[in-house]
């Protein structure tokens, strides 16, 4: 009679195990120390009444009209950003003042606010040529800050921000218009679609 032999398994090794085990660590804490409630769809709302918003600006006859319209369009699109963050929060069961959540809007605000002081001193001293470069800018440099808490394409839509920003510091002044319904509109647009796709809501 034939003499069988053992059969023999292959050991999985135990390095194998252990980078398992780091990346499902590492996996888990990413997830929990990154606020994930960036909106998409809202994204691409707040870059459609942008681009409204801007094609309205372009039709006003003085730099007044011009801001008026710019500044109610920024507090349109602050509020849909709000409304569809605390929507996409609670679908996710992500608490917005959560720590991650605190983290984003405290790296996320300063920089808005130095765009606020910068444009209210250019406007006093009559250089409002400057004011687009300005808020692409700061808002982009936000938006880099706060996406350090977040998932990676948000820093990169910042960075996007901050070039249209700089070209717009070194072009004609008549083309700040154009600009910031590139950034504003068209950024918003594209990034709230890739959010929307990757990450949901």
């Amino acid at each position: 009679m034939a003499e069988t032999q053992p059969v023999r398994r292959t050991p999985v090794g135990l390095h194998e195990h252990a980078i398992d085990n780091l990346r499902f660590i590492r996996e888990t804490m990413e997830r929990a120390g990154s606020f994930t409630a960036v909106p998409g769809w809202g994204g691409v709302l707040m870059g459609l009444s942008a681009l409204a918003g801007g094609w309205l600006a372009a039709r006003q006859q003085t730099v007044e009209g011009w801001l008026a319209v710019w500044f109610g369009e920024g507090m349109l699109a602050m509020a849909i950003g709000v409304v569809a963050m605390a929507r996409k929060a609670q679908q996710t069961n992500e608490n917005l003042l959560s720590a991650p959540g605190r983290k984003f809007a405290l790296s996320f605000a300063p920089p808005l606010a130095a765009g606020a002081v910068v444009t209210a001193a250019l406007y006093r001293a009559g250089q409002t040529d400057s004011i687009p470069a300005v808020w692409l800018l700061a808002y982009g440099a936000g938006v880099m800050t706060g996406g350090a808490f977040s998932a990676r394409v948000i820093p990169a839509m910042g960075a996007c921000f901050m070039a249209v920003g700089a070209l717009a510091a070194v072009t004609p002044p008549e083309w700040g218009n154009a600009f910031l319904m590139a950034g504003f509109g068209g950024l918003h647009v594209i990034f709230g679609a890739i959010i929307a796709r990757r990450y949901g809501g």
